[in-house]
């Protein structure tokens, strides 16, 4: 079994689906039709765009391109990450960006070389859905373990203080809230994890069926592509509070609360 094609005429036919929100946002008043007119548009243009480029980084197999994209993607995403975190402190964006690329590229590379095998090791039909895969779900980690980081430190300024003045290393007064930031970032693939199978069905796995695989082999993949998913989230959430830490506290043990500073 074969996917059946999809021609722009069918496109545009779906895209009356998107009038039910609309219509939705109209009648209620939610003032959201403008946004969900721009997010929309914007998704669409941006979706053929990355079509295209796709196409040509497949038909070039060529390594640098591959490995240039992904860095590339790697970098979009740590930036995002910062921008959707309500306090900022200098070097969080480069923290934000070492750690989602790190992350991402320590993790796609165990599953690329060390289970699937691809040859040649770049394939870019492997690494870069996979890597992308990878980054979304890191920027979310991230951004939820910086804030709840930040927002513990500031509302907890007295705390830590207290901790400190008692005789507490740096890291013994940080430890509660690295330890409550880390599994706030955990929080979404380990509850999409709970229900995956049960609740809903997967997009990586539905687009494979979709594609004509196999449903034994499109849940192989997923079970992959998740696995993948809860490490790459771990270490980029554990990697950019680490260095948040490092930033709010000295090396001789002083808070710097005052590093932090509202995004606005």
């Amino acid at each position: 079994m074969s996917a059946s094609s999809i021609s722009l005429g069918q496109l545009a036919l779906a895209s009356l689906l998107l009038v039910v929100a609309l219509g939705l946002s109209v009648g209620l008043r939610l003032g959201l039709t403008r946004g969900l007119a721009v997010a929309a548009t914007r998704m669409v243009v941006q979706l053929l765009l990355v079509g295209l480029v796709l196409d040509w980084v497949f038909s070039t197999d060529s390594a640098v391109i591959v490995l240039a994209l992904a860095v590339g993607m790697a970098l979009l995403a740590g930036h995002a990450a910062v921008r959707r975190t309500s306090r900022r402190f200098p070097g969080i964006y480069l923290d934000a960006l070492a750690s989602v690329l790190g992350a991402s590229f320590v993790v796609t590379g165990a599953g690329v070389l060390g289970v699937l095998r691809t040859d040649p090791w770049y394939d870019p039909q492997y690494v870069i859905p996979l890597h992308g895969m990878l980054l979304g779900n890191a920027l979310t980690g991230i951004s939820l373990s910086l804030d709840r980081f930040m927002d513990g430190a500031s509302r907890g300024r007295g705390l830590v203080d207290a901790r400190l003045a008692l005789g507490a290393t740096r890291w013994e007064a940080a430890r509660p809230l690295v330890r409550d930031a880390v599994r706030t970032g955990l929080v979404p693939i380990t509850n999409s994890m709970a229900v995956m199978g049960v609740v809903s069905l997967p997009g990586m796995m539905t687009g494979q069926i979709l594609a004509g695989a196999p449903p034994a082999q499109a849940v192989r993949y997923q079970i992959l592509i998740v696995f993948m998913i809860a490490a790459c989230v771990a270490l980029a959430a554990l990697a950019v509070v680490g260095l948040a830490y490092r930033r709010l506290f000295t090396a001789d043990h002083r808070f710097r609360p005052e590093r932090l500073r509202d995004a606005g």
